[in-house]
């Protein structure tokens, strides 16, 4: 098998064949992850039905890392689709600071992401949850059925929803992982409109094919260019996309690239201080058109300013916006994406970048970390014995 111009054995030899080959599966893996909702969609909605049973129930969307950013994009979904109080909650936020974000008087359906569920916080923050809340019902997304979270033991009722094999990324980056889990939340929030759905999951493999192979040559050319930094913008369900590429790129480079992430208004208010003419800069372009007329100020000041080395951006259909160095463009036809599905696939440039710049940089994608300061599973937390304030 040749990805980009790699054989195999070239991949293998340079410590990529794992990050090549879970970034190029992303389609095929969605299609996989969509069918397995699908064929547990009553058991889903069962648990479900019994958790939004209860009045005043708190949803909280939670994660480490990468797994905190998909609950990001997945925020307004699910405020649309269930109605409740939705909380983004970090599980690192939640280990240290329980009473700022759980009640004891109000039930809460945890919604846990994990690829592994091995880091030390996400069963701490599952077990801290039991201990200060009323009740809890665990809605467990994860790619390891032999991990810890996906076997936590706990009084309350508890749901696993594990996905498909492939999403159980081997690399330390999570890619596939990411944006599987990522559906997975999405077609939860939106069960009830899952055969419905299947036409929105053949678009979102249609534009990631195109990312991955009439694109990949522009990404390989701008992750070989010059820069020391990377800012990536995104708004709304974006907003998640965003601070998930900043990661990507800076974790494969091992730290070498450093790289912001921000809204597009929020981009103004200080921040946009860190261009100069070693930093990259990529726009992720909404799809709505009353969100595109703030990107569209923002694109044209960042361009008037002349300072970034080079500005670039991803769109599902052209934004006029003069003075781009490139615009990545996804549609060929008058199907449109819904904006709910836009950061599935719009995470494909931050880790094609990251990829890219770790091959130039003579790092390994598979593990890029010469210092071992990151790893594929979080190591060196110690959970510390929590003593329950409130009961």
């Amino acid at each position: 098998m040749c990805i980009w111009g790699f054989p195999r054995d070239i991949m293998q030899e340079r410590g990529a064949l794992y990050t090549s080959t879970e970034i190029y599966g992303q389609p095929a893996l969605w299609r996989k992850v969509y069918d397995k909702i699908r064929s547990e969609k009553q058991a889903v909605q069962d648990f479900l039905h019994e958790a939004l049973a209860n009045e005043k129930l708190q949803i909280v969307l939670t994660g480490a890392g990468s797994s905190a950013f998909i609950c990001l994009s997945l925020h307004g979904v699910f405020l649309r689709h269930f109605k409740n109080n939705i909380s983004t909650i970090s599980t690192t936020d939640i280990v240290t600071h329980p009473y700022d974000y759980l009640s004891r008087d109000m039930p809460v359906l945890l919604v846990s992401f994990a690829r592994s569920g091995n880091s030390p916080e996400s069963v701490a923050a599952a077990a801290i949850a039991d201990q200060v809340c009323i009740k809890v019902y665990h809605l467990i997304i994860t790619c390891d059925p032999a991990g810890e979270l996906a076997n936590y033991q706990t009084n309350f009722q508890k749901y696993v929803f594990v996905l498909p094999t492939e999403a159980n990324d081997q690399s330390l980056a999570m890619t596939g992982s990411y944006s599987g889990m990522m559906l997975a939340g999405l077609l939860i929030a939106r069960l009830d409109e899952i055969d419905q759905l299947e036409s929105q999951i053949l678009l979102l493999q249609g534009y990631a094919s195109k990312l991955l192979n009439k694109y990949a040559t522009d990404f390989k050319g701008i992750a070989e260019m010059d820069f020391h930094r990377a800012v990536f913008l995104g708004s709304g369900p974006l907003y998640g996309t965003a601070t998930e590429s900043h990661l990507k790129l800076q974790e494969l480079t091992d730290g070498k690239i450093i790289c912001k992430n921000d809204s597009f208004l929020g981009f103004r208010h200080g921040p946009k201080a860190v261009i100069d003419g070693k930093t990259l800069v990529f726009f992720l372009f909404s799809n709505e058109p009353y969100v595109q007329q703030y990107e569209r100020d923002l694109a044209a000041s960042v361009i008037k300013s002349k300072k970034a080395l080079y500005i670039t951006g991803l769109m599902e259909t052209g934004i006029s916006i003069p003075g781009m160095d490139k615009v990545f463009e996804l549609a060929d036809s008058e199907s449109r994406l819904q904006e709910d599905f836009l950061p599935v696939c719009y995470i494909i440039p931050g880790q094609m970048l990251g990829f890219f710049k770790a091959l130039q940089l003579g790092l390994s994608p598979d593990s890029p970390s010469v210092g071992g300061d990151i790893s594929r599973v979080v190591k060196g937390v110690i959970v510390y014995h929590f003593e329950n304030q409130l009961r």
